[in-house]
């Protein structure tokens, strides 16, 4: 398992978070009996940058927290042995983390591993389009965070 960090935002205090996140990685693979030797990139970007992505990407013209792009969206039709699974990128918004820990009256770093969390599952298939969806993928954040970072 390997969690590769880049700081495009220039923010120091995001490296104080990689231990959780590799925390939190483990423990959501072991949750959901994903026995796989695999890897992601989370990339800290500014509210600037993370607005572009989500106008360029996904057409919606405004700033957002995490957005998560899955490499694994489809089983292809033959396997490649490889020693590591690619599993996508994590964008994650630098001044979301500040912002949405003082509203809803939590630490950063509860804020920072929620964000991260929601990333990861949304890379290993989960998502939140209808209530069942969002249920089931809140509970699992709930059960994967509660342990690691407390509310």
């Amino acid at each position: 398992m390997e969690i590769v960090v880049i700081n495009e935002a220039k923010d120091k205090s995001i490296y104080r978070y990689k231990k959780d996140y590799e925390l939190i990685f483990s423990k959501a693979l072991n949750l959901l009996d994903r026995n796989i030797n695999s890897c992601c990139s989370v990339i800290f970007v500014t509210p600037e940058r993370i607005h572009e992505i989500n106008r360029e990407y996904r057409n919606i013209d405004r700033s957002t927290d995490v957005i998560s792009f899955a490499l694994q969206d489809e089983q292809d039709a033959f396997e490649i042995e490889e020693v590591e699974e690619e599993l996508g990128d994590i964008f994650i918004n630098v001044q979301a983390i500040r912002d949405q820990a003082k509203e809803y009256g939590h630490s950063n770093r509860r804020e920072a591993c929620f964000l991260f969390c929601h990333g990861i599952l949304h890379l290993l298939g989960y998502d939140h389009m209808t209530k069942e969806e969002e249920k089931e993928m809140f509970s699992l954040q709930d059960q994967i965070l509660d342990d690691i970072v407390k509310r």
